[in-house]
């Protein structure tokens, strides 16, 4: 399998389980109605776990333009290969989120709040504070990136070795699952650009009933922050660490 193709499955199958799980969560009528904040959380750790563990020793599993950038800056990752690797990021986070409108189209059509039903597909501040939401947004991709390039310097991967594989994949699902716990509560916990920018995009194109705005006007702040946290800790990881 391609990097290319790997990028591309492995998005799609993040935005569409963690997508699902907010719908679960929060759309009108769902057996998960109103199960709440760890269920979210729980949800998008193992969204995130699983696709690392299928695609991981295909592509290194980004699946965030954040992750593909930060690397990039510290030549982890080439230059040329970003592009693509970005494209596909944002072509998987669409066919995702259409999964989700498609496995849950009735119980959109059930929820007359088009900010609920947004909240689905894209993530905005509990407070609408721009500034403090970018450092948010900041922080919490700083701590991705941070946190992973630990992990990976702990033990060095090999695609035939499936514990090594399986340890990180499960270790990333973990800082997901810390992230959403101690500090998503402020942006929802974007830190990544195709998984939000990627899903708003589709909700502005779907035939929703009674379907709101996009929110446009916040949505830079999950492309622009995440990818300077990603930049910053990467940076950082490499210089402290040699």
């Amino acid at each position: 399998m391609s990097y290319l193709m790997a990028e591309f499955l492995g998005t799609a199958c993040l935005v569409f389980l963690g997508d699902s799980v907010v719908a679960n969560v929060i759309l009108k009528g769902t057996k998960g109605f109103n199960s709440g904040w760890i269920v979210i959380t729980m949800g998008w750790a193992f969204a995130v776990a699983i696709p690392v563990l299928m695609f991981g020793p295909f592509s290194g599993a980004h699946f965030n333009p954040a992750v593909t950038i930060g690397l990039a800056s510290i030549g982890a990752t080439p230059w040329s290969q970003v592009p693509g690797y970005i494209v596909c990021q944002f072509l998987g986070a669409f066919l995702g989120a259409f999964l989700v409108w498609l496995q849950y189209k009735d119980h959109f059509d059930a929820t007359d709040d088009p900010a609920t039903q947004l909240g689905v597909f894209a993530t905005g501040p509990a407070i609408r504070n721009p500034a403090r939401n970018f450092i948010s947004e900041f922080l919490g991709t700083f701590m991705l990136l941070f946190t992973i390039m630990g992990i990976g310097s702990s033990f060095t991967i090999d695609a035939g070795a499936a514990a090594a594989v399986a340890t990180k994949a499960f270790g990333v699902g973990g800082i997901i699952l810390v992230i959403g716990i101690c500090l998503g509560g402020t942006t929802g916990y974007a830190i990544n650009p195709a998984r939000d920018l990627g899903p708003r995009i589709m909700h502005a194109i779907l035939p929703m009933k009674g379907k709101g705005g996009s929110d446009w006007g916040y949505a830079w702040i999950p492309v622009v922050a995440p990818i300077l946290g990603g930049v910053v800790a990467c940076l950082l990881w490499t210089a402290v660490a040699g």
